[in-house]
């Protein structure tokens, strides 16, 4: 590859997708956006304005989609990624994970341009191997609740590798663990908004089950950084990107209730259908090819994430709770 890159972000505006434009843009890069807003905020680019290596499509990477002028890679990085999001909209999940990739790995065939899909760390279920390698195919609940993203990812791994042996695409495909960091949606149901806003609100902070499950948290920076590693110097196997650092999820909330001085309650709910039990990654491919993992600690990036909130708090930007993905309009919902 030359040594400036023109590559597609797909899901550009969203959480991490815009985070990872940054870091192509940051390498003196040129990025093409995409992105439908159906979970994505333009607030997110929006600090990208008149930059003229970064232009910006809004459109559905899940219907026919054209992309002018020489690629050097394709990032597909769209996809309802939370389970608030992913539960409301399960056929958008579906079709992305499908339809989408399909897409995505067409353009990159006709650019000659390297692939790189986002999976997650969802295609192992509920997992009954731990910590989770690479090998381990997973112990998931095809026609679950959950089932919409976790087999849209497994597919969409499956057609990045029938891409890869078939037609010879350069491919990259990551199992993203638990991100977190600046840019989260405060309503958009993943542990570590949720607490922070209930934390800021003086609500009572909200787990399932006992909190007992186990979840590892990786800094956003730290995430991006590995996603940049693997695009750059992977290979066409499943690398897993996250921190292996093992909370409880009761142990966050109340790290969570310390770092930002609340005195709110911890409240129990039922645990839902198919929750994981356990999530740690094994990193052990990635320390070894990419020579990657995460330098930011757990309390460190907690702090800088409720510092985010607390701005978007005095902004006015934290709106009630129950505003989330409601407010998609019903002919997004096919």
């Amino acid at each position: 590859m030359s040594d400036r890159l023109r590559v597609l972000v797909t899901g550009a505006a969203g959480f991490l997708g815009s985070h990872l434009v940054d870091r192509f843009l940051a390498d003196g890069h040129e990025v093409v956006g995409l992105d439908n807003f159906i979970t994505g905020s333009p607030d997110n680019i929006a600090h990208l304005t008149g930059n003229d290596r970064f232009s910006f499509l809004r459109h559905n990477i899940s219907t026919e989609t054209y992309i002018a002028g020489p690629l050097d890679g394709v990032l597909h990085f769209a996809s309802p990624a939370s389970p608030i999001d992913y539960l409301e909209l399960p056929i958008q999940t579906l079709k992305v994970g499908s339809l989408g990739t399909f897409n995505a790995l067409g353009i990159a065939k006709a650019k000659q341009a390297r692939f790189f899909l986002a999976s997650t760390s969802e295609v192992y279920g509920d997992p009954l191997v731990h910590p989770q390698t690479e090998d381990y195919w997973g112990n998931v609940n095809p026609v679950g609740p959950r089932g919409v993203y976790d087999e849209a990812k497994r597919f969409a791994e499956a057609a990045t590798m029938a891409y890869h042996r078939y037609h010879g695409v350069d491919t990259r495909i990551i199992r993203i663990f638990n991100t977190y960091g600046p840019r989260m949606r405060p309503n958009d149901g993943r542990v570590v908004s949720n607490f922070i806003v209930q934390a800021l609100t003086g609500e009572p902070l909200t787990v399932y089950g006992s909190g007992a499950q186990t979840r590892s948290f990786c800094y956003v920076s730290d995430e991006v950084e590995g996603i940049y590693r693997l695009f750059m110097h992977g290979d066409s196997e499943p690398t897993n990107i996250g921190n292996p650092d093992e909370y409880t999820v009761r142990q966050l909330a109340e790290m969570v209730l310390e770092l930002t001085g609340s005195q709110a309650p911890i409240i129990e709910r039922p645990l839902p259908t198919d929750d994981p039990k356990v999530r740690k990654p094994d990193i052990s491919r990635a320390r070894s090819m990419l020579g990657w993992e995460p330098q930011v600690d757990v309390r460190t990036g907690l702090a800088r994430t409720i510092e985010f909130f607390r701005q978007r708090m005095r902004s006015g930007g934290i709106r009630a709770r129950a505003a989330a993905v409601d407010e998609q309009p019903a002919s997004t919902r096919v």
